[in-house]
């Protein structure tokens, strides 16, 4: 199986020093798990975006040190909360001839009558499911058709998915993935915001006080 490739470099920077890695395109990370010791390392901002965009959390890429290629999971991403910018990255080396547990991504595709000529609301309950498999066999997502979603009645449940060969699902096969809920009727509405209504009346309205100023203490004249 052809795994994504990414370049790495080792580092000795760590700590606020990383912000001058960062400054120069680089991402700040660690390589941990199966056969070796927490290694620091470096990877192309660029090119590991690529290569997340590809392998995602749930496929195995070969990430090359120095010429020594080691397959790993990206486990962790750590990205600034205003702008999305990536500032650090773990990879989990892992053993190909064993198996382990990971999350594998539900993807939803296609086109629901319920939601297209009904008027409903798509409803997504889960967005993973747990498996256990050799690393080799992991999948970047699982798609499931939402054509099958004809009235408010279906439900897509983890048992209705085409799971690829050589994997074992962990998760409860009854749980629901998608379904659709029905519009709310005008009578539904109008209770709603009678609800709200009578909730905003009874909120206890704070008034600000007002915390007189404090005149500074003289110090003593000597």
């Amino acid at each position: 199986m052809t795994h994504t490739t990414l370049a790495a470099e080792t580092r000795t920077l760590a700590g606020r020093k990383t912000d001058a890695l960062r400054a120069a395109g680089k991402v700040p990370a660690v390589m941990y798990g199966f056969g070796t010791t927490p290694t620091n390392i470096t990877v192309d901002r660029n090119a590991f975006l690529k290569a997340y965009k590809s392998a995602g959390e749930s496929t195995v890429l070969d990430l090359d040190i120095a010429g020594t290629v080691h397959p790993v999971l990206i486990s962790d991403v750590q990205q600034n909360v205003l702008n999305d910018f990536v500032t650090h990255a773990d990879f989990r080396r892992v053993d190909l001839t064993h198996k382990i547990e990971a999350n594998i991504p539900l993807k939803l595709t296609g086109i629901s009558s319920a939601v297209k000529d009904l008027g409903g609301t798509l409803v997504q309950s889960l967005e993973e499911i747990e498996v256990e498999c050799l690393p080799n066999a992991l999948v970047h997502d699982i798609t499931i058709d939402i054509s099958a979603l004809k009235t408010f009645e279906d439900v897509i449940r983890v048992s209705d998915l085409i799971i690829p060969a050589g994997m074992e699902v962990k998760t409860d096969m009854n749980n629901a993935v998608a379904s659709v809920q029905p519009p709310r009727s005008e009578e539904e509405i109008a209770a709603l915001s009678a609800s709200v209504e009578g909730d905003v009346s009874k909120v206890e309205v704070l008034t600000e006080k007002k915390v007189e100023p404090v005149e500074a203490k003289k110090s003593d004249k000597k």
